[in-house]
């Protein structure tokens, strides 16, 4: 996908607190995301206000300015900020860097809205960078007690049950990095060399027994193993003296610590090529249009006191964009056939190529841009409105060929209507004169280019509107005995007939060609819907593994570490996971049979032309799928 992309030169508040002191979303904001036609890799940095969250993200911004960064012990990001800059590796991608509120800002004390934050952090990224100073213990782990709140805050199902499989939330949440500041420690257990990565696992290691205590202590470890995956971590040396540290916007990676620079630059190759484009359940990938909707979406729901719901957003969502894709789809037919189609076509086919393209074009518009449109009701709108827009087109072309086949007989005939308005066929032998002239001047017009497909049916009316004249001058002629002037009639009637059949022969080529148009546009549709479902289907097995092989990496970290119960406990959700990808696989012959049915059944009200070749065409295509 290429799509419009946006290049920030710095970055703007995505979401605020109002004068009440409640969450909204900027406009401005929304309308930069707007433009976004590509889609977007999403990544949110959060943690303790005064961490050097906002020096990362320049990092990745690849400026030394842009987000606030202090010197002080004050926060200075408030609220959401976004900027929007072309992805460094995935040349069709926009990254969006999102830098959130310092959580535990003392000047604000307010722990509900570093708690939306922090969820809204999760809902609308696609990776989530936890930033933290020091080391990763039980105290650091302890003030990431937001992780331990999410499933307050976010639902997936608006008719969600406590403790709803976490495998449900790993659908949806982002993948995660912590990043540890100004680290000190040697990265090694028991004498043996380990990595950031293991350095993290061993610190989400659980605890046995079942105090309080110990429940306390396993809680957001627990957490972070059950919600996030895959995890990833870095540690950084400090990256200056106290002094240089005051103006770290001014400083260039000569000035800093050249292992922090190295440690950083790590950092960003792993962001530039790990984090994955903003999904969707089932794969949908996200555009920066799309993006901004989910924002005011959930930001909506917290206004109103409700908590975001996942799935009711994305149907939410669905009515929005598929409407949208219809739009945009049907913007892009109109300016593709005003810009390449000549009126009057010379031939009705040469307009029904033009019409080919520009459908199979929208199509893929809609179906590029449209998601969730399960009875195929919005794909069912766009082939009306394209049909509706063709005949318009069609339309105009029957005009402009009348038109200018008019235009043409006007000029022509003018020394034959000139003959006849000053009487010279009024005399002996001026029928045939009449008939020789009538005769070039029809050849003359047939040889001209630019008639259109109304050429005949023009040159037909007019000539019988001539009838009436010729007969006159036949009947005026006296060169002809009774008998000739009975042959000339009847030749008369002949090529009226002759032409009358032209122009019939004319119009059923266009019919004919209308009608196989109409099939065209049912097959092309369906088409394209059939690869839409293949390419859904993948996406839905695709994250059916991901998140169960998840969980048998989790179920396998638990039986190493001897929580035979907690594994035992996760074998269920497996056994679903499983099941439900079996029942994926099983239902989608059915439910692509009714979607084809659906599309041929109702497509027949407005394509009468159309003959759905449900049967063959669908053994056809699941041979092709299954």
């Amino acid at each position: 996908m290429t799509g419009q992309r946006v290049s920030m030169k710095e970055p703007v508040c995505l979401i605020e607190n109002d004068s009440h002191g409640k969450l909204r979303v900027v406009r401005s904001a929304l309308e930069i995301l707007d433009q976004i036609d590509q889609h977007v890799v999403v990544v949110s940095v959060v943690g303790l206000y005064r961490t050097g969250k906002s020096y990362l993200m320049n990092k990745l911004a690849g400026e030394r300015k842009g987000f606030a960064l202090g010197a002080t012990i004050q926060s200075k990001t408030k609220g959401i900020w976004m900027w929007c800059v072309p992805h460094p590796e995935k040349r069709d991608h926009t990254l969006v860097l999102l830098d959130t509120e310092g959580l535990g800002d003392v000047e604000k004390g307010d722990e509900k809205n570093d708690n939306w934050i922090f969820s809204l952090a999760v809902l609308l990224s696609s990776t989530l960078v936890y930033n933290s100073m020091g080391t990763i213990d039980n105290n650091a782990l302890e003030k990431l007690h937001y992780v331990t709140e999410l499933t307050e805050h976010i639902k997936v199902k608006s008719n969600q049950r406590d403790g709803e499989e976490s495998s449900e939330y790993l659908r949806y949440f982002p993948s995660f990095v912590w990043t540890v500041r100004d680290f000190t420690l040697t990265l090694e257990v028991d004498g043996r060399p380990i990595t950031a990565n293991e350095y993290l696992e061993n610190a989400l290691k659980l605890k046995t027994g079942q105090s309080a205590k110990v429940q306390q202590y396993n809680l957001p470890r627990s957490c972070l193993r059950n919600y996030f995956s895959p995890r990833w971590c870095f540690v950084f040396e400090r990256p200056a003296s106290g002094d240089k540290m005051r103006h770290m916007e001014e400083l260039t990676d000569a000035d800093l610590e050249p292992a922090f620079v190295e440690q950083a630059k790590e950092f960003c190759d792993h962001v530039f090529n790990e984090a994955k484009t903003k999904t969707l359940k089932q794969g949908l990938k996200v555009t920066g249009r799309l993006l901004g909707n989910l924002a005011e979406t959930y930001v909506s729901a917290i206004r109103s006191g409700q908590i975001p719901c996942l799935d009711n957003a994305v149907l939410a969502l669905a009515q929005i964009e598929n409407s949208s894709a219809i739009e945009r789809a049907r913007a892009h037919y109109q300016k593709g056939m005003a810009d390449w189609v000549a009126y009057p076509t010379e031939t009705q086919e040469e307009l029904s190529e033009v019409h080919a393209v520009m459908e199979k074009e929208a199509v893929a518009i809609f179906i590029n841009n449209s998601f969730k449109d399960e009875d195929q009701k919005y794909q069912l709108e766009l082939m009306k409105v394209v049909q509706e827009e063709y005949e318009k087109i069609c339309e105009r072309n029957y005009k402009e060929s009348q038109k200018s086949c008019k235009s043409k007989i006007e000029c022509i005939f003018a020394p034959l209507e000139e003959k006849i308005r000053d009487g010279s066929y009024m005399t002996p032998g001026g029928y045939k004169e009449y008939c020789n002239d009538l005769k070039l001047a029809t050849s003359e017009y047939r040889s001209e280019g630019g008639r259109g497909v109304k050429g005949e049916e023009v040159l037909k009316e007019y000539l019988e509107r001539k009838a009436s004249i010729g007969e006159a001058i036949l009947s005026a002629d006296q060169s002809l005995t009774e008998a000739e002037q009975r042959a000339e009639a009847e030749q008369a009637r002949r090529e009226a007939s002759e032409r009358e059949n032209r122009a019939m022969e004319e119009q059923l080529v266009v019919q004919e060609r209308l009608r196989a148009d109409q099939q065209r546009t049912y097959e092309e549709n369906v088409n394209q819907l059939m690869e839409r479902m293949e390419r859904d289907s993948r996406n839905a097995i695709a994250e059916h593994d991901r998140v169960l092989q998840a969980r048998l990496k989790e179920q396998s970290d638990l039986l190493q570490q001897g929580f035979d119960d907690k594994a035992s406990q996760m074998q269920r959700e497996i056994d679903a996971l499983k099941d439900a990808k079996a029942q994926e696989v099983e239902n989608r012959p059915s439910f692509i049979s009714k979607a084809l049915d659906t599309v041929g059944t109702a497509a027949t009200m407005f394509l009468p032309g159309i003959f759905p070749k449900i049967g063959g065409m669908a053994l056809k295509l699941f041979s092709k799928l299954f």
